[in-house]
């Protein structure tokens, strides 16, 4: 079952081309790595697949959705985590992930499901401190817990192990995949060890158009990391 589907997507800003006819789709259950240069368009992908931007022209469809005609259906079944984090940061931890389960009306399901992401995210330890007092690694922790507080059946992420120590990345990548298992994610990095480790597929873009999409096969992160410099190059 195709769970996105992105055809002949193209976004302008004056005579700048963002985005130029990019179309892929993705499989349920699917974990994708989203490469490319900074400024290659993968963050304005994101964002007009969840109808936060508006493309010139093209498609999006979600789990059978069009995200132009049904935005707010859209939005309930996906996660999405910003490549700059936003969090409120007066908030305790405990205090913003019950915020945001209210937020998705999850009502008596509230707690359970907060202390589970708490727990799953590694976030035990901090819980009970406020945003603003934890490192760049932990905030980015609560980001994850939020993306994914109200099981999403497609998770965007973007750039989600930034400021994660080694360690720290081990824990998230679990993390993806045991939520890929029987659903969808679609994240970006510039970590090419983290392609290889964990993604089905993985697509390039590069100036606004996708040139790559394929699946890993067992790739190395040295091989890709030599695609990626010949493709974007």
């Amino acid at each position: 079952m195709v769970s996105i589907e992105v055809n002949n997507l193209r976004k302008q800003y004056g005579t700048q081309q963002v985005l130029n006819d990019v179309s892929f789709s993705i499989e349920k259950g699917q974990i994708v790595g989203f490469l490319g240069p900074n400024g290659a368009g993968k963050s304005t992908t994101f964002k007009m697949m969840l109808g936060i931007l508006t493309p010139n022209s093209g498609k999006v469809c979600i789990e059978g959705m069009d995200v132009q005609n049904h935005k707010m259906d859209v939005q309930r079944l996906v996660g999405y985590l910003p490549e700059h984090n936003p969090l409120y940061t007066d908030m305790y931890v405990r205090e913003a992930l019950t915020f945001t389960a209210n937020l998705h009306g999850l009502g008596k399901l509230t707690k359970s499901r907060v202390d589970e992401m708490i727990e799953r995210t590694g976030l035990t330890a901090e819980c009970h401190k406020k945003i603003h007092q934890l490192s760049k690694g932990y905030r980015q922790r609560v980001g994850l817990a939020q993306a994914m507080i109200h099981h999403p059946q497609v998770l965007i992420l973007d750039e989600p192990t930034t400021g994660l120590d080694p360690n720290q990345l081990v824990e998230i990548r679990s993390l993806i995949q045991d939520f890929g298992k029987d659903r969808t994610v679609l994240f970006s990095t510039h970590i090419m060890q983290e392609v290889a480790a964990i993604c089905d597929h993985f697509m390039v873009l590069r100036k606004g158009q996708l040139v790559a999409s394929r699946a890993t096969n067992g790739i190395t992160a040295e091989q890709l990391e030599t695609l990626f410099r010949e493709l974007t190059q």
